[in-house]
């Protein structure tokens, strides 16, 4: 009974944070969260409704009449004491993503690393929101423009990354002068209350950052609510798809980051040793549960073999196995749900004549505890079988051979997803013509996974993204403010007499 007890306590409770305090949900419906190296439960979330929405939504309404006036540079204090707050306890941050997720613990610090690195560029807000000035357009006539707050925006973040996405979205927000309301994966929850714990101990004024947990009975609540501005989302194609019609429908400005199929093209004159170290990285870190993860090999002319002969034996000696273990590579899937819809796709390619090199069904640590899954890859996939055609969001990589660059490059376009891409060549030319032409967001040369670094913007093409802007850097900045243009003329008048004292804000 005692044993029952503690194992009990070690179970988590994940709620609400409104108005600044932790809100138990109405609703009565929670959702469970698994260790998912182990498969043992660690924490129950609280699944939101219309009336937990209701109350997140109106607070956020109402904390951003003051601070949408407040200074710029008092905003961007708290997002230098946020940044402080983020790197004091990143250790912790990295252990419960690890937990909830099963990132190795190196790559859920780098993960924290990179959203970190938008919360420094919130920081300069003051520079980021500056409006332009024109004397004497006319006689005696100025003309000025600023970029002011929208009101309430809100965040919809997918289970893959706990905390980077959510840091793309919030601190430019917030900084910019809005409210937020953050809807994170029930998934794993976890890091969305670490958000509002260290926001409220920067300073933050209750209201301003909020969070609602739940499902989709939280979205579409949030979705059709009319007091929301502007909405940020990444996750699925199909779900921002819906996300995208839904909030537009409604009057909101709407950016999101759908599915991808990110390919890497294998020119013969790469350096095949790079490739492969880059390939087995790109496609098996955070086992290839990543938006940006090279998961379709395009191998040029002659150039399969020679990967191959580099690349097989880096599999081999792939470490799979808890994330809480830094000298694994790789560590489990999120769910078992999810693991079996990837041991489908592997099921499926053996099925549509694909050539099943590497089976991650028949790794040694599927028969541990927990959702794992080992690495696999599949060689001659073909542009018409479904596991080149649709996101798979797991480790596999499948390899298909083509002629020419120009075969490569079609191929590419062809596809319906166009988020990320990246050239492996030692030459120029080739570098430049796929940059220059490739109907794809974000092109890496020799780069594996090409995610922009935080004063540029992350966005993909065609179905990977539904709406017109892109996250954070200056795309995010004018995504959560507006345009207002203002031309003036002033009349002779009264002037004041001098003032001494120091000028202030």
């Amino acid at each position: 009974m005692a044993e029952k007890a503690t194992a009990l306590k070690a179970v988590r409770n994940v709620s609400n944070w409104i108005g600044g305090e932790v809100r138990d949900t109405k609703s009565g419906r929670y959702g469970d969260v698994h260790d998912s190296a182990t498969g043992k439960l660690c924490a129950r979330v609280g699944l939101s409704d219309e009336a937990d929405v209701e109350a997140a939504v109106g607070a956020a309404q109402a904390a951003f009449a003051s601070w949408s006036k407040t200074p710029v540079m008092r905003r961007a204090r708290i997002m230098f004491r946020l940044k402080e707050l983020i790197e004091r306890d990143r250790a912790e941050i990295a252990a419960l993503i690890t937990q909830e997720h099963g990132k190795v613990l190196h790559d859920a610090d780098g993960s924290i690393q990179r959203g970190l690195e938008i919360v420094e560029f919130a920081c300069g807000i003051p520079h980021l929101q500056k409006g332009e000035f024109s004397e004497q357009v006319g006689t005696g006539v100025d003309t000025y423009s600023m970029r002011q707050p929208l009101g309430v925006c809100v965040g919809i973040t997918p289970f893959n990354f706990p905390a980077m996405v959510p840091l793309w979205m919030f601190p430019l927000a917030i900084a910019c002068g809005n409210a937020f309301v953050l809807k994170p994966s029930e998934k794993d929850p976890g890091c969305s209350m670490k958000w509002a714990e260290l926001l409220h101990e920067a300073g933050l004024p209750p209201g301003v950052f909020n969070v609602v947990q739940g499902d989709h009975v939280a979205v579409n609540s949030l979705l059709n609510d009319k007091r929301i501005a502007a909405v940020s989302f990444v996750g699925s194609t199909a779900v921002a798809e819906h996300v995208y019609r839904t909030a537009s429908a409604n009057g909101k400005r709407v950016q999101a980051l759908g599915g991808a199929k990110n390919h890497l093209v294998v020119m013969p004159d790469a350096d095949m040793d790079q490739a492969a170290d880059a390939l087995l990285g790109a496609g098996y870190g955070s086992a290839g549960e990543r938006c940006m993860a090279i998961s379709a090999i395009v191998t040029v002319g002659n150039s399969a073999e020679p990967l191959l002969e580099k690349l097989l034996p880096k599999i081999a000696a792939l470490k799979v196995g808890p994330g809480s273990d830094n000298n694994n590579d790789m560590g489990p899937l999120i769910t078992a749900e999810h693991r079996d819809k990837v041991r489908s796709y592997i099921d499926l390619g053996e099925k549509e004549g694909a050539k099943l090199l590497v089976d991650g069904r028949k790794h040694a640590i599927t028969r541990s505890p927990g959702y794992f899954l080992g690495p696999t890859l599949f060689d001659h996939a073909t542009p018409d079988m479904r596991i080149y055609k649709e996101e798979i969001f797991g480790p596999v990589l499948t390899m298909t051979r083509v002629d020419s660059f120009d075969d490569a490059v079609r191929l590419i376009n062809d596809h319906q997803y166009g988020n990320g891409t990246a050239i492996f060549t030692r030459d120029g030319d080739s570098a430049r013509e796929f940059a220059d032409n490739i109907k794809v967001g974000m092109v890496g040369i020799n780069v594996p996974i090409p995610v922009p670094l935080a004063f540029h913007s992350f966005g993909g093409w065609k179905r990977s993204v539904f709406g017109d802007m892109g996250m954070y850097g200056m795309e995010g900045v004018r995504f959560y403010t507006q345009l207002k243009t203002v031309t003036s003329r002033w009349p002779a008048g009264i002037r004041a007499g001098a003032d001494f004292s120091m000028p202030t804000m």
